[in-house]
């Protein structure tokens, strides 16, 4: 199963390298994309479940890492949530 990365920039400008256990992450966001931050939130939590949801029917286990890396990507999210005009860009998505 591909692992994928995607670089997303985060309201305050700065890029981070986010990870994926499948390419399944790649149905919810997409490069050159800015989406709200609530709805990147949505996305990122859908996609990450639905990646770690394939590990599981491969595997038979979910993905503890997809779950990790929602977990900081909403941790990372809490300092903006309720500004304005808030928004996450998805610069890259790599397999």
């Amino acid at each position: 199963m591909p692992e994928v990365h995607f670089t997303i920039r985060w309201p305050d400008g700065e890029e981070e390298r986010c990870y994926s256990p499948s390419t399944a992450i790649k149905r919810y966001v997409a490069p050159g994309e800015t989406y709200p931050l609530g709805e990147f939130l949505t996305r990122a939590r859908d996609g990450l479940n639905a990646a770690s949801e394939r590990v599981a029917a491969k595997y038979g286990f979910a993905c503890t890492s997809a779950m990790a890396e929602l977990a900081h990507i909403e941790a990372r999210a809490k300092p903006f949530l309720g500004r304005e005009g808030a928004s996450v860009a998805c610069l890259a998505v790599d397999e």
